[in-house]
């Protein structure tokens, strides 16, 4: 229990530093902003704030961001990009986000590997659309779990058993919901089969504790902050994804893996329970300037946002160098590659 809570502490912490950011580029903080021209700002679309995008989103925004007046970088100050403020944004999701880039609503974003691939290239969700050839990366994050929770004691053992069931799927324009629809297909149950609800787990997590949701799904970095809080107070377990129905999927979907929710993530002696991945990718926009996205690569990488990374979130340690350009198959943004190769990191 004492875990869960420093998880849900930290990441408290999180939202309130990214609405202090947030209040700064609304101008809320005063008129030192309005008065340097130089001053930028960059937003970064997350999920919700229930999610694992918002709290790596801040931590990330909080380690780039270097206005006028920091302290330096050697002296225990910001080692992020001068005069660059960045906040985390909350958003509907992947979908909503690559959306976002390419229509120049936002300057950067997270969303899954496999969305990303398909929004580039035209295919599947976005079969039939205008491939969003804008898109770039800035690096590989970490890897995303499925985690489909069932309220205790209802008898759900498997995915079949949702048939009839009041199940969450998350919002139109999350990538969640595409890998729900999946699963639901691979199981031999159409979306029809479920009494559906497309909410984010926050409300979702709401529903169950007053026992009127059966199910919820959610795809995030491990441990995600509502989970922990259903499991810990023995009100939901989780489902695993295994055998042929996976199989199924990842025959068809390069960018999706068996993965593992790792023993005792939730819960003392919980076991491992297999379930299926996609990696986390941060997104630009190809028209942000070379030089701004080669400067918040190289802070991305400073010793010093490691620190952050390490003690801010559970799923911030699995950000790594050698791990960034882990299944991008879609352009680096000139100013990524340029970093990567200053550091000797290749694909």
């Amino acid at each position: 229990m004492a875990r869960d809570g420093s998880i849900r502490d930290r990441t408290a912490r999180l939202g309130r530093a990214a609405a202090l950011v947030l209040a700064l580029v609304a101008g809320i903080a005063g008129p030192a902003a309005a008065q340097d021209p130089e001053l930028t700002f960059f937003r970064i679309a997350t999920g919700g704030v229930n999610g694992t995008y918002y709290p790596i989103g801040a931590i990330i925004g909080n380690a780039i961001s270097n206005p006028a007046g920091s302290r330096p970088c050697g002296q225990g100050g910001s080692c992020g990009v001068p005069n660059l403020i960045a906040a985390a944004v909350s958003s509907n999701g992947s979908v909503a986000n690559v959306e976002a880039i390419e229509t120049g609503q936002i300057e950067s974003a997270f969303a899954q590997a496999d969305v990303v691939h398909d929004a580039y290239y035209g295919k599947r969700t976005f079969d039939g659309r205008q491939p969003m050839q804008k898109l770039r990366v800035i690096a590989n994050l970490y890897a995303e779990r499925m985690q489909v929770v069932v309220r205790r004691g209802i008898g759900i053992a498997g995915i079949r058993d949702l048939a009839g069931k009041r199940v969450s799927l998350d919002e139109p324009g999350s990538g969640t919901l595409l890998m729900a629809r999946l699963v639901l297909k691979s199981y031999g149950l159409a979306e029809t089969d479920v009494v559906a609800d497309y909410l984010k787990p926050g409300p979702a997590s709401s529903l169950m504790l007053r026992d009127e949701l059966d199910a919820f799904v959610i795809v995030a970095g491990v441990p995600t902050n509502v989970v922990a809080d259903l499991t810990a107070n023995g009100v939901a377990d989780l489902l695993a994804l295994d055998g042929a129905p996976v199989d199924k999927i990842l025959e068809t979907h390069p960018f999706l893996a068996r993965t593992a929710i790792p023993a005792e993530t939730y819960w003392p002696g919980a076991p491992e329970i297999p379930t299926i991945g996609v990696g986390a990718q941060w997104i630009v926009s190809a028209d942000v300037p070379e030089e701004r996205v080669y400067a918040i690569c190289r802070a991305l990488w400073n010793t010093a946002t490691r620190v952050l990374l390490d003690g801010g979130h559970p799923a911030g340690k699995q950000i790594r160098l050698e791990t960034a350009l882990d299944g991008i198959d879609i352009p680096l943004h000139p100013g990524a590659a340029r970093c990567y190769d200053e550091l000797g990191v290749s694909r």
